[in-house]
This record gives structure tokens, C-alpha cells and sequence, in this order.
């Protein structure tokens, strides 16, 4: 026989039969259930989501909006195993060494728990966009009713209350076909209280703007290059008495530099917002946009019984009459001048805002704020506060921090006063989550650069000293 020929039998011999050998346990492998790791709170039992175990060889597995993660590496299963625990606001305690963590020993099929510590006045109801919100719960074939919505990430949001409904609107907007998303505003709607419940899991369902094939639309496609960013979003009614959506845009060019900025509505019949006039174009003359109803609004009725709507990110730094001619004619906006810094309640210490947004409660009967912290620590951009005043140009009082990230970016947080229903103690926000402005963290897989929804209790005594007048 041919050397050559009989040497390439053999070798094909070795290599099916090494394969026939290891197909069995590898089929074994791939129906072993996951081990389930719930993280929960220690006291209320609630689910928390963002809590992230890591392994001693770095792999990294974060609890999904049910609190649960499918742990399946088959190289520790049935060995006992040690977990760092991080959870930006929840924690196990430290231990002889200073480490925070647990020591667990995963099992197929089983069921483990972990019971952390808040040590934060907000708790974390969960994630509101993006996509795998459950997905770690479904690999354990649970929540399968879930539907993504083909959205991965998106920035900070703007809403309104727009003809009975409430309308959504998001920056920049990651898909999965390309690293370069969507970055001229998309867009949702959902019912004005979308929450049954203010306790974890989180399930919101958008109801997107989207093409044929439920592929988000962008909604704010304004003429030039570069992307459209939307703010001061806003309902207001015209002089026959219809609502009108409106927002002030700006446009972009690298790196990150505006050149244009103007006012546009939403065309009820495109589904899309259209430019209605340019206000500003940078040029030598005019470096910078003059002072426009951007950020987010408030309404608010004076004195003597006129109604104004504000606009401010977080503090109110421009007002108009509330109507869709006002708006649009710059002779009626008034400048406002807000307050540079509140004292902090811990110390006294001087907290300078940087964005946030304001809103009437009924339960304090007072203005309300939770704004981000400009250069905080431990993220600069990452800590959040709470304040009260008599009217919402101030004076603000004392400020008492809510919320803290360990080096990582919460920025543009944005009050949602009409999720609850009036007189209630419940005052819900929402953020935005991400590596941007922090110090080279490592992204947190499926949370970053999307949006996260917390709960702050009002009646919270931590929150006392707040409301002193």
C-alpha cells in the first residue's frame, strides 16, 4: 500500500474516532441547566438589578431586572467558588481581608441567593431600555412572555404628555447590525402611568415608533450633517386649543461641537418632528447659542393665575407664557438666574448642580429636584441629590445625596411625577448609565448607555432634613 495513502487513514481513523469520543459529553454539556443565583435585597426581599458577580479568574455575570443570574461555567460547578460582589449602592459586607464578596457553590439546576445591603436612600427599580432586560432569567426558562424591542442603547430621554398620551424621546440609539446606531432621535409612546407597580421586576413596554419590520425610526431627521439632538419637550396648546409637541434642537459635529440650534414640532401625520425655524448658526459673531427653552419643563402658575411653563437642566433658566405661540416668539422668554450651589446636609459642604430636572409633588406640597452632581466623588459624574423648595426658582434648601456610582457615569436624571398618583411619597427617576466622563471602567455588559429607573420614598426620614423651610 501507498505510504502516504495509508498514513492519511490512519490519521482519519484517530480524528473520528477521537471525535466520536467526545461528542457524548459535550451533547451532556449542552443540557445542563444553568445554576440560579438570585441577588436580593436584605429586608424587603426585592429583586435587585445591576449587581455584578465576579469570578477570581475575572469572568463577570450581572443580575438581569429580576435579580437572577444563570451562572454556567462548567470549570466551577460543584466547586465551591468565590464571588466579588458590586452593586453601586449594594454591598455584603467587607471581610477580614477588606473584600466584598460571598463564597457560593453553584449546582446545576439549583437555586442560590444572595441577599445584599442598600446603602443608598434611591433603590433601583430596574432597567428601562435596551435590550436582554430578562435575559438571563430566560435562559433559565422563566419571564419567556418578554419581547425585545431591537434596541441595545439609548441616551437621555425627554417626555411629555402629549394628547393622552406620553410621549418618549431618546438620543443617540444602539442597534446590532452596525457599531454606528441611530442618532437623529427615536422615539415611543406608552400610557401616561405605565407602571402597575413601583417595585421590581421593572417591566415597561414602549410602543415604538418603527418600521415594517419593528425597526426603530429616527424622528428627528433636521436638515445638515451630523446628528439631531431634541430637548425641551413639551406639549402646549396653539390658539384654537390644540395640543402641539414641541422641542428645541441642536445639531452636531465632531467631536462634539453644535452649530446649529432652533425650534421644531411634531407633525402628527409623519410621526416625526419638523424644523420649524433656526435660531442659531455659529459664526464669528456669535460663537455661542443664545439662551433657549431647552432642557426639561415645568409648568407652573404664578401669583396671579398665569401659566407659565419652565425650562431648565435641572434648575429653571428660561420661562414663557405655556402656549405654542409663546413658545415660538422669543420677545416672551424671560431669563432666569439659578441657584450655582446647594449645602450639602451631611457636612455643609458646597454641591454645585449640572443637570437634573425639577416637579411640583403633591405629597411634600413643595418643588422637587434630583439633579447630578458636577465633578462628585467617588464619579464625578455619577452622584445624585435631592432637594425641596417653595417655588421652583428657589431658594433651594439643603441638599441630601440619593444616589452614588463607583467610577461610572449617571448623568441627565429625569423626574417622572406622573408615574405615581397625586399625594403619593413615591418619587420615581430615571438616568442615564455609562462609561462616558468616568475613568476607564470596564462597560457593564447590556446596562451601559441606557436608561435605569430608582425609587426615592419622601417620607424616608433620611430625607428630613431636606424639608425644613
Amino acid at each position: 500500500m501507498n505510504p502516504r495513502k495509508l498514513l492519511l487513514q490512519f490519521s482519519a481513523t484517530i480524528f473520528l474516532t477521537a471525535g466520536q469520543m467526545s461528542a457524548p459529553p459535550i451533547a451532556a454539556a449542552a443540557v445542563t441547566p444553568p445554576c440560579r443565583i438570585e441577588v436580593v435585597e436584605k429586608g424587603s426581599g426585592w429583586p435587585v438589578p445591576l449587581v455584578e458577580l465576579r469570578t477570581t479568574h475575572h469572568a463577570r455575570f450581572v443580575t438581569d431586572n429580576a435579580g437572577v443570574i444563570a451562572f454556567d461555567l462548567p470549570e466551577l460547578m460543584g466547586r465551591e467558588v468565590w464571588f466579588d460582589v458590586h452593586g453601586h449602592g449594594y454591598e455584603v459586607p467587607r471581610d477580614g481581608f477588606g473584600q466584598h464578596g460571598v463564597r457560593l457553590k453553584p449546582e446545576a439546576g439549583k437555586t442560590l441567593k444572595v441577599e445584599v445591603n442598600r446603602t443608598i436612600l434611591a433603590k433601583r427599580l430596574g432597567r428601562l431600555t435596551g435590550g436582554g432586560l430578562f435575559a438571563e432569567s430566560q435562559k433559565l426558562g422563566r419571564e419567556l412572555q418578554w419581547r425585545e424591542s431591537g434596541v441595545l442603547g439609548c441616551d437621555s430621554v425627554q417626555n411629555a404628555v402629549h394628547r393622552g398620551r406620553l410621549f418618549w424621546a431618546w438620543g443617540d440609539t444602539t442597534l446590532a447590525n452596525y457599531p454606528l446606531g441611530l442618532f437623529d432621535m427615536t422615539s415611543a409612546t406608552t400610557a401616561v402611568r405605565p407602571l402597575e407597580s413601583f417595585e421590581p421586576p421593572l417591566r415597561l413596554k414602549f410602543d415604538h415608533f418603527a418600521d415594517a419590520r419593528g425597526v426603530p425610526l429616527v424622528v428627528a431627521k433636521m436638515p445638515g450633517s451630523g446628528p439631531t439632538w431634541v430637548s425641551g419637550y413639551v406639549s402646549l396648546p396653539d390658539k384654537s386649543g390644540a395640543a402641539r409637541l414641541v422641542g428645541t434642537y441642536v445639531k452636531i459635529k465632531p467631536p462634539m461641537e453644535a452649530y446649529e440650534s432652533g425650534l421644531c414640532v411634531w407633525n402628527e401625520t409623519t410621526e416625526s418632528l419638523e424644523r420649524l425655524r433656526v435660531v442659531w448658526t455659529k459664526s464669528a459673531a456669535a460663537p455661542k447659542p443664545p439662551p433657549l427653552p431647552e432642557g426639561h419643563p415645568a409648568f407652573w402658575k404664578d401669583s396671579a393665575g398665569k401659566e407659565w411653563v419652565l425650562f431648565g437642566n435641572p434648575l429653571p433658566t428660561l420661562r414663557c407664557p405655556a402656549t405654542f405661540e409663546a413658545w415660538q416668539d422669543s420677545s416672551t422668554w424671560e431669563i432666569l438666574k439659578p441657584q450655582e450651589t446647594l449645602a450639602s446636609v451631611a457636612d455643609g459642604k458646597t454641591v454645585k448642580p449640572h443637570s437634573g430636572s425639577i416637579a411640583w409633588n403633591a405629597f411634600r406640597k413643595r418643588w422637587v429636584t434630583v439633579f447630578m452632581e458636577k465633578f462628585g466623588k467617588p464619579s464625578v459624574f455619577g452622584e445624585l441629590w435631592y432637594a425641596e423648595a417653595d417655588a421652583p426658582t428657589g431658594p433651594w434648601g439643603k441638599t441630601v445625596k440619593v444616589l452614588s456610582h463607583e467610577n461610572y457615569t449617571f448623568y441627565n436624571p429625569r423626574l417622572h411625577a406622573e408615574f405615581t398618583p397625586e399625594g403619593s411619597p413615591i418619587l420615581l427617576f430615571e438616568g442615564t448609565y455609562t462609561v462616558q466622563f468616568a475613568d476607564k471602567p470596564m462597560p457593564t455588559p447590556r446596562y451601559d448607555y441606557n436608561q435605569i429607573l430608582y425609587r426615592l420614598d419622601l417620607d424616608d426620614p433620611k430625607l428630613k432634613p431636606t424639608q425644613s423651610r
